[in-house]
């Protein structure tokens, strides 16, 4: 086959440049590239690997397992598909662009690490090959791997777990027949031997062994271990929802670390309650260490927002005392979050929203950084990022905010506050002119301008 390079490069911000000091250091140094396939055909799951697994998609999560194992030195995925080449990008990883005589269903994964070995412009001692289908890939089990193939203790390495099932399969006939055991004879846990399962997630290989095999197992294979909770694989639609439930509760986040953050205001900003007097006038509860911890952000010129789909004047009130832009009384929370994410320059991926019930799930697909209140809805709380303790309307808010790091020295005074509308110059009101809820349009407003000049810089 005649190979041309089809390889681009990851985000520049994204790119890691290593250099040897010398000629002879790069002779002795041992260089390891981890190749992650992933066609944008699958039939089980549409676009499997662009799912989101705590907010992040299955082809990033595979990504920065391999960009955190510190004996990789380059991270390239191979696909036929934009978006696929485009989240690889944006997630740091390199893309090399796959034929399409490789890519349909009776392609090998060994095709196209073979393909993607001959574009790379340069020799590895060692071939990682990694798959999206498992999302709790441990970089330090990466790292072992690739030690023992380095040190020459295997040839290949690849991830399992233990298994301790019986395995039948039934013939012609569909009589069962046992598998690796006597039917007759069924020994004690502890007195059977070990038998593993591949996970799928990874396997360390030597290059030259590939590429001569033509396989990924050849020579002295050994196994790298790896416990239960990193042995989750990704066939169907079931895999997915339990791999979601299982991250909302056991990653947590220490920082979130964006540029920006928008919440929902009903369950988020109160407890998704409210108080109706005789006359249908409606009061809601908010927590008043949210305002101190939204505060801290607007003084470090971090934009925020509340996107709410109720129109509703306390909520204007809340946003003009909080100083941040509010625009409710729209259907479509993601077409207007993505257009103010726009107008503000800044990367969907480093956004934040926060949200609490199934309305909120489409915002979710537009940020990097989607929140669940500790209360949300049971969907909700399956595709975020990070799911907080707090409960909607009980300091959920100050949380998030506390989460987000911004400069220490940001404690300039707020100017007066003010209500200007971003869609018209003239469309201030005064509290006696302002139009009723049933009057109203769907209403963008900005209370934070001046307060934006240490925003963060977006690359």
């Amino acid at each position: 086959m005649n190979y041309q390079s089809t390889l681009t490069p990851p985000a520049p911000t994204d790119r890691v440049a290593t250099a040897p000091a010398d000629d002879e250091s790069a002779a002795r140094q041992h260089r390891a590239v981890a190749i992650i396939p992933a066609r944008g055909g699958s039939k089980g799951i549409p676009l499997k690997n662009l799912q989101k697994v705590a907010g992040v998609s299955l082809l990033a999560r595979a990504i920065n397992a391999a960009k955190s194992t510190p004996s990789i030195d380059r991270v390239v995925v191979s696909t036929d598909h934009d978006g696929i080449a485009a989240e690889a990008i944006r997630a740091g990883a390199e893309v090399s662009h796959r034929p399409a005589d490789i890519a349909g269903d009776s392609a090998t994964s060994e095709s196209a690490l073979i393909y993607t070995l001959a574009n790379l412009g340069e020799e590895f001692d060692t071939t990682v090959f990694m798959q999206c289908t498992s999302p709790f890939i441990d970089s330090a089990s990466i790292d072992n791997a690739v030690a023992a193939v380095r040190d020459g203790e295997a040839d290949v390495v690849f991830s399992a777990v233990e298994d301790h099932s019986f395995l039948w399969r039934l013939d012609d006939g569909e009589s069962a027949v046992a598998v690796g055991h006597e039917a007759s004879f069924r020994p004690r846990r502890q007195d059977r031997a070990k038998h593993y399962n591949e996970t799928g997630a990874f396997y360390v290989m030597r290059t030259d062994g590939l590429l001569e095999n033509e396989h990924r197992f050849f020579g002295r294979v050994t196994i790298e271990e790896v416990p239960p909770e990193h042995a989750r694989e990704i066939d169907d639609m079931s895999d997915l929802s339990l791999v979601r439930a299982i991250a909302s509760t056991q990653e947590t986040a220490q920082v979130i670390d964006v540029d920006a953050l928008v919440t929902d205001f009903d369950g988020v900003h109160t407890d998704d309650g409210a108080y109706v007097d005789e006359d249908g006038n409606e009061q809601v509860r908010v927590h008043r260490g949210d305002g101190m911890g939204v505060s801290r952000l607007v003084k470090s010129g971090l934009p925020v927002m509340i996107l709410s789909k109720e129109r509703n004047p306390v909520v204007t009130r809340r946003a003009e005392k909080l100083h941040v832009d509010v625009t409710q009384g729209i259907d479509n929370k993601a077409q207007v979050l993505t257009s103010w994410i726009e107008e503000q320059g800044l990367d969907a991926a480093r956004v934040a929203y926060v949200g609490n019930d199934i309305n909120d799930l489409e915002a979710f697909d537009v940020v990097g950084w989607p929140i669940a209140v500790a209360d949300a809805h049971p969907k909700v709380l399956a595709a975020a990022r990070v799911v907080l303790d707090r409960p909607g309307g009980k300091g959920a808010v100050r949380e998030v905010c506390d989460l987000i790091p911004v400069p220490n020295s940001a404690t300039e005074q707020l100017p007066a506050r003010t209500l200007t509308s971003v869609l018209s110059s003239d469309s201030h009101h005064t509290n006696a002119h302002r139009p009723s809820i049933q009057q109203q349009q769907p209403l963008l407003t900005n209370h934070a301008e001046g307060l934006r000049t240490n925003r963060k810089q977006v690359s």
